[in-house]
């Protein structure tokens, strides 16, 4: 599980092409700090599970379907990515509940700065927009975030100088495609009450 708080920004250092799948090797001194074959780091959102590593790089593979429901497949050598460990138990959980399964992807609409924040834009699969509400929690490429306004299509996020300095999307521009992770509560709850609805039960 992953919190949403990015730890650092990375870099993809070389990109394989697999048959069905390709291999990432990517640039990361904090996450790679006592990291084993086998841990999970999240890249933009997507949880990937590390190959090997050496010095302050590892790799990861990432699989046709991971490539296909994430814009991880757009990466190339020199692209900046979030980086984040899993949360330990115990730990503050100074975002929300991540699980590093990306659910769809959006895309820049607009940016409009102002002098202390930025708001961004961004457009949403008609399949999650129930998901997404003002003043709910969303993950777009690994950040935790506060949703401004929530439409049919689109929600709308303000960014601090922090995140515009230490993540992706201080660099992303307008048509540059974002993952995103809706908050897994909101899920589990429409699950839950479809269930009850189903059994006709009204208590």
């Amino acid at each position: 599980m992953f919190t949403g708080i990015v730890e650092e920004l990375g870099e993809i250092t070389a990109v394989e092409t697999l048959d069905d799948a390709c291999r990432f090797r990517l640039r990361g001194p904090l996450v790679t700090e006592g990291a084993q074959h086998g841990d999970s780091i999240a890249v933009n959102g997507v949880c990937l599970t590390v190959v090997d590593h050496e010095g302050d790089e590892f790799t990861a593979d990432v699989m046709a379907e991971t490539l296909n429901r994430s814009s991880l497949g757009v990466l190339a050598t020199g692209s900046r990515v979030n980086l984040e460990r899993p949360t330990a138990v115990g730990d503050r959980l100074g975002g929300h509940i991540v699980q590093g399964h990306v659910d769809g992807t959006g895309e820049i609409l607009e940016r409009k700065p102002s002098e202390h924040w930025e708001l961004v834009k961004i457009s949403l699969p008609a399949d999650l927009a129930r998901y997404v509400v003002e003043k709910g929690s969303i993950t777009v490429d690994g950040i935790s975030l506060t949703v401004v306004d929530a439409g049919p299509d689109f929600f709308t996020v303000s960014l601090i100088p922090t995140t515009l300095a230490l993540t992706t999307l201080g660099l992303k521009q307008p048509g540059d495609p974002v993952n995103l992770e809706v908050d897994v509560i909101a899920k589990y709850v429409e699950r839950l009450l479809g269930a009850r609805a189903a059994q006709g039960d009204t208590k």
